[in-house]
């Protein structure tokens, strides 16, 4: 079979609408990038004269810089589109943008943006794929499928794990990119956090919402823990940062009660002392955070590579 056999869309706008064995192809994919990101020499031409534009409506580090090295690791020419420069902040609107970009005939765009549905928007008006990299509370694609590799090197496996996803449900896209994914990969997925926090309708994602942390990480294999997104909030929905920590926390205490090998996951950045201590976070024996950025590399590799094969005729 081809690799447009396997992974026949256009575009990776979410996890939403990927079938499992497309899920588990674009994993497969990224493991050779792993290999490929620990030698010296960390260099592959298959995107040589492929231009590729990052699009970022939103701030983001660790994104930002993962795809700029996924691409340029590539042999991509990477170009990053700095907001606060551009004519957006004049006023631009998003089509017109999608537009201008597309003319400048790019081979692939990766977009982020503080409005959910907004890099499909630009998906419609562009004639090169589009990968998205965070749209508002809707998806982050891409995070969910490194998390899914980070755990599925170290456990061998997503069906029939356990999976506490904890804090700020209602303002996440990692989260809901993760519920969509480990759910078809068949992981028992929980949701943790103040009742505020999680949003309604939890059910039909097939997910179990706990509002008591110690019961909603009891047993569990790996236990994610989301930042509390301050900037997406309109009001009051946590008590203070103090109250937060002792009550929705990951502490070492508290990580006594999942299972005795769980890993302890975070997409960044990190709130230390809030959403997760220190100690716990720095845990060579049980957190995975750092190689959750690694394996971010790999996997944005992978996505490029394969959402360009048409255009390079593979």
């Amino acid at each position: 079979m081809t690799s447009a056999e396997f992974f026949p869309h256009r575009h990776l706008l979410g996890i939403a609408g990927l079938q499992p064995h497309e899920i588990m192809f674009l994993l497969d994919e990224a493991e050779q990038w792993v290999a490929l990101n620990r030698q010296s020499s960390k260099h592959d031409d298959r995107l040589a004269g492929l231009t590729q534009i990052n699009a970022f409506f939103e701030n983001s580090t660790r994104t930002l810089l993962s795809f700029e090295i996924a691409g340029k690791r590539l042999g991509a020419d990477v170009v990053n589109m700095h907001i606060a420069q551009s004519s957006v902040k004049k006023g631009e609107t998003l089509i017109d943008t999608a537009i201008t970009l597309n003319a400048m005939r790019p081979d692939v765009i990766v977009i982020r943006h503080g409005s959910s549905g907004a890099v499909a928007l630009i998906a419609d008006k562009v004639d090169c794929p589009v990968l998205n990299a965070g749209d508002g509370t809707h998806e982050h694609p891409t995070q969910g499928l490194l998390d899914a590799l980070t755990i599925r090197r170290h456990k061998g496996r997503i069906a029939g794990l356990s999976v506490a996803i904890c804090g700020d449900i209602l303002h996440s896209r990692v989260a809901r990119s993760n519920i969509i994914l480990l759910t078809n990969l068949g992981a028992q997925v929980r949701v943790v956090g103040p009742p505020t926090l999680l949003p309604p309708a939890l059910d039909a994602l097939g997910v179990e919402a706990f509002t008591d942390m110690d019961a909603g990480i009891a047993g569990v294999d790996v236990v994610m823990m989301l930042r509390l997104q301050n900037e997406r909030m309109d009001g009051a929905y946590v008590p203070s940062a103090r109250e937060y920590h002792a009550l929705w926390g990951l502490t070492r205490e508290r990580l006594a009660g999942a299972a005795p090998d769980a890993l302890v996951m975070h997409p960044g950045p990190m709130n230390r002392g809030v959403e997760i201590a220190s100690d716990v976070a720095d845990d060579v024996n049980r957190s995975v955070i750092a190689e959750q950025v690694e394996m971010g590399v790999a996997v944005r590799m992978a996505c490029l590579d394969v959402l360009t094969r048409g255009r390079r005729g593979r």
